[in-house]
């Protein structure tokens, strides 16, 4: 019998992001696991992500009812540092060496927009109603990923895209009283959010995990000293333990994410990672008593429906090349 998980409660934090960080690079050992399709084994992944993301991000709204974003931030990125540092001293200097350093730039800037409008987002609209707009990244993947990752996409799913982005419309309402300035942050933070997956498809052929993840906290990191620091408000103590954990859940969050990608085709995984509206919805209505309107329903059930469709289309796709395949290995 395997001995369970254990930690010395004096064991710094960083040397605890070590372990349990070297347990999810143990999964890809598994004899069973290693017999999944690549996509299935992003899928496994991307789930944990999505509940781990939104931990994440209720985390952030409690925060922001008294902080300001780019102080949450820049907590945040220290406390994904923390983490890295062991990463980063184990082979420093290769740890910093990437084969593509002008794409580790671009995610640099998708991050930032991801994270600075979606997290604002979240923080002045209702979980469900942030997280169901966010959902539109899978369709501005779907369109990122045919012309950076040469991903074949036919008419169908195009047409999946077109309905998706009518059910945002319906969630944003523009032109009616409900409509807010944050429902269109959310929709530039999953714009955001597409670039980096993409990005991490390309960065992650070429480089390693704790590489990409590096650059991104310290770039981050960096680029949020200045506002953080004129923002800066002091934390109460139950603030700085939220803020402690926003870095934890972030950092792992980002490694779960890299290590779907990584296997994973972006505009797939991308459709399923909608299961974040059900946690959303239940810390939203548990915690802040925030449930969605109808509008939101309808919307999110439509972009949701989009993304099934351009799941189904995706495996029809693959079934029929696997057919032609073996026929032509056969004659």
């Amino acid at each position: 019998m395997r001995a369970p998980i254990c930690f010395d409660v004096h064991l710094p934090v960083s040397r605890v992001a070590t372990i349990v960080s070297n347990r999810l690079y143990r999964l890809h050992s598994l004899n069973w696991f290693d017999r999944l399709s690549d996509n299935l084994k992003g899928i496994s992944f991307l789930m944990l992500a999505s509940f781990v993301f939104s931990i994440m991000a209720l985390l952030i709204k409690l925060l922001g009812q008294n902080l300001h974003i780019t102080q949450i931030l820049l907590v945040r990125q220290v406390g994904m540092i923390i983490m890295v540092a062991p990463a980063i001293l184990r082979d420093f200097p290769g740890s910093l060496r990437s084969e593509r350093p002008g794409l580790q730039l671009v995610r640099l800037l998708c991050a930032l927009v991801a994270m600075l409008c979606g997290f604002t987002a979240v923080i002045h609209l209702p979980l469900a109603d942030a997280t169901a707009i966010f959902f539109a990244k899978s369709f501005f993947v779907t369109i990122l990923a045919v012309f950076f990752l040469s991903e074949a996409v036919g008419v169908y799913r195009w047409s999946a895209v077109l309905v998706g982005f009518i059910g945002v419309l319906i969630m944003l309402q523009p032109g009616t009283d409900n409509f807010s300035i944050y429902g269109l942050a959310s929709l530039a933070g999953a714009a955001g959010a597409a670039g980096v997956m993409i990005t991490l498809r390309l960065l992650s052929r070429s480089d390693s995990t704790d590489t990409i993840l590096i650059y991104g906290s310290v770039g981050v990191g960096l680029v949020m000293i200045l506002p953080g620091l004129y923002y800066w408000q002091q934390p109460s103590l139950t603030e700085w333990l939220l803020l402690a954990s926003v870095g934890v859940v972030s950092y792992f969050g980002q490694k779960l994410n890299i290590f779907a990608y990584k296997h994973g085709e972006a505009s797939l995984l991308a459709s399923l990672d909608y299961v974040r509206l059900l946690w959303a919805t239940l810390f939203g209505y548990l915690i802040f008593d925030q449930f969605p309107g109808g509008s939101v329903w309808l919307g999110a059930s439509i972009v949701i429906g989009a993304a099934i469709f351009m799941i189904y289309r995706e495996t029809q796709r693959k079934r029929v090349y696997t057919a032609v395949v073996k026929r032509g290995e056969m004659d």
